[in-house]
């Protein structure tokens, strides 16, 4: 018979580091490197001419038939993993690590990255409705994980109390029923008035780098009314998404 001492050391020993899945490490990993790419690998000139191929520029597709470019496709999602400055990428990789890892526990890493790259462009486009005709480079990974939190209202922040499962569980709550939850209408008003202050204290502030409130709504509302269209078939009750 086991030790209970034992059992619990077996235990702890078996907890997972980080308690994030390996697709949300592999993001992270990815704007950081890309960060670090462009800050202290190439020259000013080719941080230019990278922010300018790969970050979403709305007169690229108003001005110059970006709708017909997959090129120009490519940036309304490419952007989503560049960042302004550390303390931008630092932000957004928190809150990436806290909304992004039950999400990706709960629907996989497949699900996890088409949702990523859907919740960009809705990001994007919604940036583009409002600034159709501008040059300023749109960055960040703010759109993508506003999709995220979209998605955790409405499965009313329910997380596994597994040990190896930091994944959102229960069925996805209706609309009607999530709106009248208590802890979802908190987070809804404190997020809605955060991202329109945040937008009107930016208004005239001079950047090389737009960091849009506008697109974070477009991801939310995506991540809000489509996640059912990204949840496994069965609820996502299989075995944990792999955690490090």
């Amino acid at each position: 018979m086991s030790d209970p001492a034992e059992i619990r050391n077996r235990s702890t020993k078996d907890e997972p580091i980080f308690n994030i899945p390996v697709v949300i490490l592999a993001i992270m990993a990815l704007c950081a490197g890309i960060y670090v790419l462009e800050n202290y690998v190439l020259s000013d000139e080719q941080n230019s001419a990278f922010l300018w191929n790969f970050a979403f520029i709305p007169a690229r597709f108003s001005e110059y038939g970006g709708f017909a470019s997959p090129a120009a496709w490519l940036t309304s999602i490419s952007y989503s993993l560049l960042h302004g400055s550390v303390a931008h990428i630092a932000l957004n990789m928190i809150w990436l690590a806290a909304f992004g890892s039950p999400l990706a526990a709960r629907i996989g890493p497949l699900r996890t990255s088409l949702f990523w790259i859907v919740t960009s462009i809705a990001a994007a486009m919604t940036h583009f409705a409002v600034y159709a005709d501008s040059v300023a480079p749109l960055v960040g990974a703010s759109g993508a994980i506003s999709g995220m939190m979209g998605a955790a209202a409405r499965f009313g922040f329910r997380r596994s109390t597994l040990r190896n499962s930091a994944a959102f569980v229960g069925d996805i709550l209706p609309i009607n029923v999530a709106l009248r939850m208590r802890t979802v209408l908190t987070f809804l008003g404190v997020w809605f008035a955060t991202n329109i202050l945040t937008g009107m204290l930016s208004v005239g502030v001079d950047s090389s780098a737009t960091i849009a409130w506008e697109a974070h709504i477009g991801g939310f509302f995506i991540g809000f009314f489509g996640i059912s269209l990204f949840d496994r078939p069965d609820n996502g009750r299989t075995e944990p998404e792999l955690m490090l």
